[in-house]
């Protein structure tokens, strides 16, 4: 601290002896302080007082300097004179239709993105009579292993094949009934609401009809 000239302050902090001191003054007064305190070689000093210079301007001139002695009401930095141009209302376009007249399929036609096609049951049976049997799902939380995995093949292949994010439960019982070990109606639906439950599906209530997603991590077979 001996290096130390002007007003300094110091910290010294202790949580295990639940010490908190701090001390602002004229240098050598602070240093006395400390020795009597029996603090000297811990805690920190450091100057207070001195004036500093805004850094945030980037090295671009202000166009006005504050005096050395308004310094303290003055704001840390004056406005840029690099700016920019004053802009231009009239050169932002502006499009006006009555309310009600977007048509949004053909907005997303115009920037390449087409609707997503609802799947054909039948093209998904097919696909998944063509398709080898899957391994089992692993885990003590399947209640049936090989129809959970045949129910993940067939939402993987509504999902990245058709853009489609979930199947109404008659949809599923129509293309894979059989496989799901013939699961029907009420039966069906337990059995989904209990993969719901577990986090491996999602449920997307539509209207008088339920639809059922996967969850990604399921998806992609981590649990």
């Amino acid at each position: 601290m001996a290096a130390l000239r002007g007003n300094v302050r110091y910290r010294f902090r202790s949580d295990e002896h639940d010490v908190n001191v701090l001390l602002e003054g004229e240098a050598s007064w602070v240093e006395h302080q400390v020795k009597e305190l029996g603090l000297v070689g811990v805690g920190w000093s450091m100057p207070i007082g001195t004036e500093v210079q805004a850094t945030n301007t980037s090295g671009i001139p202000t166009a006005k300097k504050a005096s050395k002695d308004a310094l303290d009401d003055a704001p840390i930095s004056e406005k840029p004179l690099d700016m920019g141009p004053t802009p231009d209302p009239s050169r932002i376009p502006v499009v006006r239709r009555p309310i009600g007249k977007l048509n949004l399929q053909e907005e997303l036609n115009a920037i390449g993105l087409q609707h997503p096609v609802r799947p054909d049951p039948i093209e998904l049976m097919e696909a998944l009579d063509e398709m080898e049997e899957p391994r089992p799902v692993q885990g003590a939380m399947s209640v049936d292993p090989m129809a959970e995995a045949w129910l993940r093949e067939l939402l993987h292949l509504v999902v990245r094949e058709h853009g489609v994010t979930a199947l109404k439960t008659e949809v599923i019982e129509e293309v894979a009934s059989k496989k799901l070990g013939n699961r029907e109606g009420t039966t069906l639906e337990v059995w989904l609401e209990s993969l719901f439950s577990a986090g491996k599906l999602v449920k997307v209530h539509g209207g008088d009809a339920t639809g059922w997603g996967p969850s990604p991590g399921w998806l992609k077979g981590k649990f």
